[in-house]
């Protein structure tokens, strides 16, 4: 029998949905999430397809420079490293958040760079990047807080931005896109069940199931753009 293949193998290899869901479902997790930051955690059910599709269906992630916008434990951001990306920057506001993402990338020998920053007010600067993957605040504690991401991500975006938002969202998330945020398309490319753990007091139920679209947006101008 032979032995199992270690990450740095399986990157090397193309790697299978179920593999990079199992090793995506090992890492950290918020221990004491700030709903002012509305931090819930992206599962490795929906990370893993996230990234699997961004990569098998578009070519979006392998040997490209990946950001991670509010990356909270890193996962999505850890997913994209394991898929082959060249390079992975995680962008987050709390240096908790940093923290832990940053662990969780040496606990999967993953090469990631981390910053500590606001993303409304993000500054562009001389690092371009290719391809954004976000799970956005729903903006249900700051109104507009994930069109504010939205916004950004198709500014700094030279090949596509992958986002999740309520399904409920999707009339105003299409129409803001294509209007008003730079994006030459806007395509929902799967509706998935976002799990809402009982984190915070004012939750009454255990668990509660979200709908959430997967959204592909693609900037007008693909030329190199930086962060």
């Amino acid at each position: 029998m032979l032995p199992p293949a270690s990450v740095p193998q399986l990157m090397k290899l193309k790697m299978k949905l179920k593999q990079l869901e199992g090793l995506l479902g090992s890492v950290q997790q918020f221990e004491n999430p700030k709903i002012e930051f509305e931090q819930y955690p992206t599962g490795p059910h929906i990370a893993s397809r996230l990234l699997f599709t961004a990569e098998n269906s578009f070519g979006d992630v392998r040997d490209k420079v990946v950001a991670d916008f509010g990356c909270g434990c890193g996962t999505l951001g850890l997913a994209a490293g394991l898929l082959g990306a060249e390079h992975v920057i995680g962008l987050d506001i709390d240096a908790e958040s940093i923290e832990i993402a940053s662990s969780n990338a040496e606990e999967l020998e993953l090469d990631m760079d981390f910053v500590q920053c606001d993303i409304s007010k993000l500054r562009l600067s001389d690092q371009v990047i290719d391809t954004v993957v976000m799970n956005p605040p729903f903006g249900t504690r700051k109104k507009g807080a994930d069109m504010d991401f939205l916004s950004m991500a198709l500014k700094v975006a030279s090949r596509a931005v992958y986002s999740l938002h309520k399904t409920t969202t999707r009339d105003h998330i299409k129409k803001t896109a294509l209007r008003e945020n730079n994006a030459s398309s806007a395509e929902v490319l799967c509706e998935l069940r976002f799990d809402v753990p009982q984190l915070y007091k004012f939750h009454k139920k255990r668990e509660v199931d979200v709908a959430v679209d997967l959204w592909r947006f693609v900037p007008k101008d693909k030329q190199g753009k930086q962060l």
